[in-house]
């Protein structure tokens, strides 16, 4: 399905989030930064999709050209998805980013091989939330933190009202008619309906090897922030 919908996906990203997509992974970007200015760091961008984060993340503020992560990578499973971060990245001149194709719950990586993976609107759809955590904790040095950035229900009785009527019915018939695949964008809202709440997700990682787990609510709880540093 990703596949499919790779050539307009970045157009109907911005287009259907009114481009509050761009500032969510600036934003991110901007949480870590005290990570991505390490000359040492070893970064990765899990479920990476076009590349977006994986850029935001290598424009984060440095202190100097010599202070940027030493290794920043991006991983997803759909080739095409790849194939458009590449030429992203190339287009921009950034030769320390590095693309390659995996599989989020099984990754190419050895044990403790990163200080920080971040993921913006892929994790919801692993197959097993546990398993994935699993997975991201084994790759994460001890003290390593990971970030989850995902769509959320609204709280606001009114403003959630607004949002699901936009979600679950203006957002599906746009990307059908955009992208030509209304499975993908009809899939968009039944998948955030089914992810874990907030709170329920912070519960997931702690139970899965995180310490100093928290979570925090951007753009009236359209999105939270998830993060958790890997339990020495």
């Amino acid at each position: 399905m990703f596949s499919c919908i790779a050539p307009r996906y970045d157009l109907l990203n911005h287009l259907l989030s009114l481009r509050f997509d761009v500032m969510w992974r600036k934003r991110l970007a901007r949480r870590f930064a005290h990570i991505l200015r390490r000359p040492d760091a070893r970064v990765l961008d899990v479920c990476c999709g076009t590349g977006d984060l994986a850029l935001a993340l290598s424009d984060a503020p440095m202190d100097s050209p010599s202070s940027a992560p030493a290794l920043l990578v991006g991983a997803d499973f759909a080739h095409p998805m790849l194939v458009r971060a590449r030429e992203k990245a190339a287009g921009s001149g950034r030769r320390r980013l590095q693309f390659m194709e995996a599989d989020a719950l099984s990754l190419p990586f050895a044990d403790a091989t990163f200080d920080f993976v971040a993921t913006a609107f892929g994790f919801r759809n692993l197959a097993n939330y546990s398993a994935g955590l699993t997975e991201l904790r084994r790759i994460l040095k001890p003290g390593g933190w990971l970030a989850i950035l995902e769509f959320a229900e609204p709280r606001g009785a009114l403003f959630r009202n607004l949002f699901q009527f936009y979600f679950r019915r203006v957002l599906p018939a746009i990307g059908a008619v955009v992208s030509g695949n209304a499975q993908a964008y009809s899939y968009l809202p039944e998948s955030v309906a089914r992810f874990p709440a907030p709170h329920e997700l912070a519960e997931l990682m702690d139970r899965n090897a995180f310490d100093e787990v928290a979570f925090e609510s951007w753009t009236a709880g359209i999105v939270t922030l998830h993060k958790g540093r890997a339990r020495v």
